[in-house]
């Protein structure tokens, strides 16, 4: 049973809406690029785990805090005879292990170990489950599942799964009887509970909103390139049409993630939107899709 399904990260969303509006640094542009790829191969695992049988608690993306250290979870799953911690990698290409590091053989790049990421996040979880005086046992293993990922002189007594051994994972899993009780109940009632919402790990490059390139983008390709056709707005670049509601509170919510403290208001998004389409649109798509506070000059809308 899936509790808690995974969503796309305001740091990615963030990242993605800053370039479409302003030059990121190679730095920046990587850290999108590595949070894609991460993304997507935990999307593509969570499939391969959606038909799970017997009785499990599924919680993904999971964000925990213990004696003042933070640690992320791609994935629990609490059955009968223990709690899976999975870390989920999507690297792609030839790897080998040396020592304490993982290097990739054709970028000649050194990367974090995830074995010693996931001992950390293993070590705290088994604090967390100390002082909340549960008893359960706990498995943690990183799951590689690019399928053209190969990683040279792994080491056996690792709680590494490889591509080619995934199906075999998930068959053990699926092989081994889970009943739950109220113990497993409470477990992951109390996990979703002590789940994190802001993420003090996020790392977004400086930005104001002057410095920023304002217009409708596309939804398709990110292009500013666009015009308003009747009701749609029109992409110049590959064509694409959307409904201008749609592309309006697109916009909206575009603004909430780069700039939560901004108000929204009428004027706002006709700024924002570089006045794509009049003021009466503007503010006929917000009441219809928000909700507006306050009554004088200074209301706005949530």
């Amino acid at each position: 049973m899936l509790l808690k399904a995974r969503t796309e990260p305001m740091e990615l969303i963030a990242l993605r809406n800053l370039n479409k509006r302003m030059e990121l640094s190679s730095q920046d542009k990587f850290q999108l690029w590595t949070m894609e790829k991460g993304f997507t191969g935990e999307v593509l695992f969570d499939r391969m785990t959606e038909n799970l049988a017997e009785e499990r608690y599924i919680i993904d993306d999971l964000l925990l805090k213990v004696n003042n250290s933070y640690f992320q979870l791609d994935k629990v799953i609490i059955a009968q005879d223990a709690v899976y911690l999975i870390d989920i990698k999507y690297h792609e290409g030839d790897y080998y292990l040396e020592g304490d590091k993982l290097y990739s053989v054709q970028k000649g790049r050194e990367y974090k170990n995830p074995v010693i990421q996931l001992t950390r996040s293993e070590t705290l979880f088994r604090q967390l489950l100390q002082n909340l005086k549960m008893n359960h046992l706990v498995r943690a293993t990183v799951v590689f599942n690019n399928p053209e990922f190969t990683l040279y002189q792994a080491p056996m007594d690792q709680p590494i799964i490889l591509p080619t051994q995934i199906n075999r994972f998930l068959l053990g899993l699926n092989n081994t009887p889970s009943k739950l009780d109220e113990s497993h109940k409470k477990l992951a009632q109390t996990l979703l509970s002590l789940h994190q919402v802001k993420n003090p790990f996020s790392n977004l490059p400086v930005y104001k909103y002057e410095q920023l390139e304002k217009g409708m983008h596309c939804r398709a390709c990110g292009s500013l390139n666009t015009e308003i056709d009747q009701f749609d707005l029109v992409c110049g670049k590959c064509g694409t049409h959307e409904r201008i509601e749609k592309a309006v509170v697109r916009h909206i919510e575009e603004i909430k993630v780069l700039f939560p403290e901004k108000k929204i208001t009428t004027q706002t998004v006709y700024e924002w939107c570089n006045a794509k389409v009049s003021r009466r649109t503007f503010l006929r798509v917000l009441k219809k899709n928000y909700v507006l506070v306050g009554k004088t000059s200074d209301s706005y809308f949530e």
